[in-house]
């Protein structure tokens, strides 16, 4: 397998624009992107199991639930859609929405949702860069305006939709009662470091999220021994072969890369399908090794391809 620039999906809606520091470069300016989806770029590959995405939010979004894994299969699918937000820019004041405030019954959260009400039963906390929620499937939830996210979720886009702000879309009520957690969550997590350049933002049964912090001017060797996802989130370098700029993102399965760190250091977040950090995901070079040619490193890397993403724009 190769270490591979993750191809890119955009979709355009005409938000305005966002205040959203060095994110608001990848809002296009005058039209802010509201999601990139990033894939592997395989056509007729095996299926994956992990789905990255970027989201910007000029307004709050729709509050819905996810179905687990049982209630999927049941319906034909192959998973449920559990998710983690990792938040990369934050305007004053936003918010985002997880769980429930107090436990609720059926009929309760049904009026609720029919009167329009159940905004203000929902767990609204502020947001602010570098925050971490996990959002188990079953578990009521939203996003306010003024973000931008990086969402780790399991491969199924299956959404049901229980409030939507007066926009024509429609509504799947008696479907998020029936897999709907109608009860708080616990869904903010604390970083873990495991080095002091790796932290493990968390992990569930579905997939691990951790961030690099590299310094600068420094050669890694990143090891990945199953699906894994990456996600330049500062700084400048290069992967493999590859620059990673800020926004770039890049797929692998079974490979090792080396990652050189340019003058202001990297920052990475890194997604894998296991439910616990990797062991030897991660070691330092020396600086003059990951650049000679003819070593192990660049030996391993001779006769793969690597395949640049392209960015094609749609409107909602």
């Amino acid at each position: 397998m190769t270490i591979d620039r993750a191809s890119v999906r955009t979709i355009l809606k005409p938000w305005g624009r966002l205040d959203l520091g060095p994110w608001a470069s990848k809002n296009h300016q005058d039209s802010p992107v509201g999601e990139i989806s990033f894939d592997c770029g395989e056509e007729g590959g095996p299926d994956r199991l992990l789905l990255l995405k970027l989201l910007f939010t000029g307004e709050t979004l729709s509050i819905e639930v996810h179905p687990d894994d049982a209630t999927a299969k049941s319906m034909g699918m192959k998973s449920g859609k559990s998710e983690a937000w990792y938040v990369l820019a934050a305007e004053d004041g936003a918010q985002v929405a997880v769980g429930l405030k107090r436990p609720l019954t059926q009929l309760e959260f049904r009026n609720a949702a029919l009167g329009g009400s159940i905004g203000g039963l929902l767990d609204w906390q502020e947001a602010a860069a570098g925050d971490v929620f996990y959002v188990p499937a079953g578990t009521v939830h939203a996003i306010g305006a003024g973000l931008v996210i990086a969402e780790l979720q399991q491969r199924n886009e299956t959404t049901f939709r229980i409030w939507d702000h007066g926009r024509p879309r429609e509504l799947h009520i008696d479907q998020a009662i029936a897999v709907a957690r109608l009860e708080p969550a616990s869904s903010r997590k604390l970083p873990r470091h495991i080095t002091v350049e790796r932290a493990e933002l968390m992990s569930c049964p579905f997939f691990t999220l951790e961030r690099l912090d590299l310094p600068a001017d420094t050669v890694w060797e990143w090891t990945v021994s199953r699906e894994s996802w990456a996600l330049v989130v500062a700084g400048v370098g290069t992967i493999g072969s590859l620059t990673a700029t800020i926004g770039d993102g890049f797929f692998a399965e079974a490979d090792r890369a080396a990652i050189h760190v340019g003058p202001d250091g990297i920052v990475l977040l890194i997604a894998t399908a296991a439910s616990a950090p990797t062991i030897g995901l991660l070691r330092q070079l020396p600086a003059e090794v990951g650049s000679q040619p003819g070593s192990e490193l660049e030996r391993g890397r001779q006769g793969r391809s690597v395949i640049p993403f392209r960015s094609s724009g749609a409107s909602l």
